[in-house]
């Protein structure tokens, strides 16, 4: 069968860029993260292109497709996949009672969790959300904006056909372990365009798929009606039926206890992305954020601003690039704050450019223009170490700020050479072993710094 045409041509030109950058080269680059946001505004089928062909038919796709995936031992730990011989081509249509554009249900971003009898509590996992729609060999893996996952995680469509139970649908998380912890660097490595590249990946760092709800039972029944304790059971009885040995699948540990959930804060520290809420009297609240909310636990660090990037269309700050010094007295760039008040931003850029001076940071610098980056966005001006910076953030992995920060306030009583990295060093626990032990916490603790 010939290979499809690329449909690029026939889609908008945001659509066009975004299709380029798809098929660039994604090494490790803090821009990764927003090379998976092009990602999603991507149509499905541009997406589906890029993997070299595009079934016409239900009988060609039946004809590419090889024997079906072996399995070989997986589990946590264990750093062999089920192994995905060929490329898994997304069904045209299934014989489900939801479509794989079915949007998940959302959080809502809260201060603190809310308490009381009508709440039930899960870990926040730090990974990809993802829907996996199944339908006897056919399984189709879903972002929480629609796009097709499977040509990025071979290992767990294979895991997902090998799946006893003709048809479900699960929500979960995919995500990619490191030892006793999770990366989220390594998990932005399989936005790749790559197959041989993804293929590797998978088999050096296999993910896994973290699952916490059921909308589709084994018998093709409609879950999404039924309250939370409901599609529990559900999933309890499916996992306990289905799920092979040393399968990447895991279900997610559950509690009403508020007393589990203060031993996972406190065991667990950093080593989780935060706690969900959810109301067990509702039933899956698709596309909105009535029936889950989610916690995050805030820190503070005192941070020099090594550097700053003027804004877009004016020539004023934009954002402080912030950072902090190792035990070497190198300076290391770990990320950025921008949330600075519009009517200061004039008299701070005036004060900022007095303090421009190469280098500005001494060990790891923000990156230049790039294959992801313009030549503006990509540019920065480089500051003497003198002032620092007390920032907000709620997580920090791989030497940075996961996400932007937010300025609390200058700290003219801070020596900038005690602005150090051991502010970010985090409480490690077993992470996984809520996935090996039932939902209960790992007894070792152990602080540990998060580096790649």
């Amino acid at each position: 069968m010939a290979k499809a045409k690329c449909p690029m041509a026939q889609h908008d030109a945001e659509s066009a860029r975004a299709v380029a950058l798809c098929r660039m080269s994604s090494d490790r680059h803090p821009s990764l993260v927003e090379l998976a946001r092009k990602l999603r505004s991507i149509p499905a089928a541009v997406v589906n292109s890029t993997a070299g062909v595009e079934s016409t038919s239900w009988k060609e796709r039946d004809e590419l497709r090889t024997v079906k995936p072996s399995l070989s031992d997986v589990a946590l730990g264990d750093a062999r996949p089920l192994q995905a011989t060929a490329v898994v081509f997304a069904p045209v249509t299934m014989a489900l009672p939801l479509s794989v554009t079915f949007p998940p249900m959302e959080a809502q971003l809260v201060d603190e969790l809310p308490r009381g009898g009508e709440w039930l509590y899960e870990p926040k996992w730090d990974g990809f959300r993802c829907l996996a729609f199944k339908d006897g060999s056919d399984v189709d893996l879903r972002s929480k904006s629609g796009q097709p996952f499977n040509r990025y995680f071979p290992e767990i469509v294979a895991a997902v056909q090998a799946l006893g139970a003709r048809r479900c649908v699960l929500d979960g998380e995919l995500v990619v372990p490191e030892g006793s912890v999770l990366s989220f660097d390594e998990l932005l490595q399989r936005i790749h365009p790559a197959k041989s590249r993804v293929d590797k990946l998978a088999r050096e760092h296999p993910a896994l798929f973290i699952v916490f709800d059921m909308l589709v039972d084994a018998d093709g029944k409609l879950l999404v009606d039924r309250t939370l304790p409901e599609r529990r059971r559900a999933l309890e009885n499916f996992f306990s039926q289905y799920r092979i040995a040393r399968s990447p699948l895991h279900l997610s540990p559950q509690t009403q206890q508020p007393r589990v959930v203060a031993r996972w804060l406190d065991a667990l520290g950093s080593g989780l992305d935060g706690l969900i809420a959810k109301r067990r009297d509702l039933g899956y609240e698709s596309g909105n954020r009535h029936g889950m909310q989610k916690f995050k636990r805030m820190r503070t660090a005192d941070c020099v601003v090594g550097g700053f990037r003027y804004a877009a269309k004016e020539r004023t700050v934009g954002s402080l690039l912030l950072g902090l010094y190792d035990d070497d007295g190198l300076l290391h760039h770990v990320g950025f704050a921008a949330n600075l008040k519009s009517g200061e931003r004039a008299a701070l850029t005036r004060r900022l450019e007095k303090l421009i001076k190469p280098p500005g940071f001494t060990g790891r610098a923000p990156g230049g223009p790039s294959r992801w980056s313009t030549e503006r966005s990509g540019a920065w001006e480089a500051l003497s170490p003198k002032l620092v910076a007390e920032v907000q953030y709620d997580h920090f992995s791989g030497d940075r700020f996961r996400h932007g920060t937010r300025f609390l306030r200058w700290r003219p009583d801070k020596p900038p050479h005690q602005c150090l990295m051991s502010q970010v060093e985090q409480e490690a626990a077993d992470t996984l072993g809520l996935l090996r032990e039932g939902g209960k916490p790992a007894k070792a603790v152990a602080a540990a710094r998060l580096r790649s």
